[in-house]
Parts: structure tokens; sequence; C-alpha cells
């Protein structure tokens, strides 16, 4: 995970595969999970426009895409076992994957201190 990149809003980017998911600390907040609710393949997404959604016991929350790029994956499993999202974030709970269309916004992203930083500053 220390080789992801982190949007503000929760969400990671792992710039090896393209893969996206939810941080643990969205996880940990939003509680159980129920349904996720994802882009089409093929579709093209902006950085910080709204993909999908995450629906928990406790709430609806928004997924933003970390990059711009084309979906060029959805994580299939989740439509029958959105569960894998609280079980394993980072491992088979990831959401879709980006193709990014602009290299410079990955580096934009946070770095994993930076967003242990950013987390710290929300529990406060």
């Amino acid at each position: 995970m220390d080789s992801f990149k982190y949007a503000s809003t929760h969400e990671w980017f792992d710039p090896q595969t393209g893969k996206v998911g939810i941080s643990q600390f969205a996880v940990d907040h939003l509680g159980e999970v129920v349904e996720v609710e994802l882009p089409e393949v093929g579709e093209d997404v902006e950085k910080g426009q709204e993909i999908g959604t995450v629906e928990s016991t406790k709430t609806a929350s928004p997924i933003y895409s970390p990059v711009s790029g084309k979906v060029i994956e959805i994580n299939e499993e989740l439509e029958d076992s959105p569960e894998l999202v609280n079980e394993a974030p980072f491992g088979d709970g990831w959401l879709l994957i980006i193709e990014p269309s602009d290299p410079d916004e990955v580096s934009e992203l946070l770095d994993a201190e930076a967003y242990a930083d950013l987390c710290a500053e929300e529990e406060e």
C-alpha cells in the first residue's frame, strides 16, 4: 500500500495496475457495505468526478475518480459480494481499473505518509 496514491476524498489508486478502491479509513467510517454502484467499462472519467456510490448500513457515499482516464474493468465480484470492500479494501475489495490519460495527475495524488497525516487531522 506504500506505493499507492491517495485522493483527499479517500480513494486509493495503484499506479502499477490502475486499480482504484476506497481506503481503510473510509471503510471504517462507512460501516458494513451493502451495495456498490460503479461506472460502465469504457466510460471516460475525470479526476474529481463522481463515478459511483458505496452504500452501507449507515450511509451512501460517493466515489470520486482519483485520476482522469478510461474505465477498463470493474470488479464484478462486488455485485454479489459487496462486503469484500469491508474485508479487503486494498485487496479483493478493489472497485475498478482506470487507464490514466494524464500521468501528471497521478503525481498530484497524496503518498501514503501525506494521506496518513490527512486522516489523522480528520480524526481530531
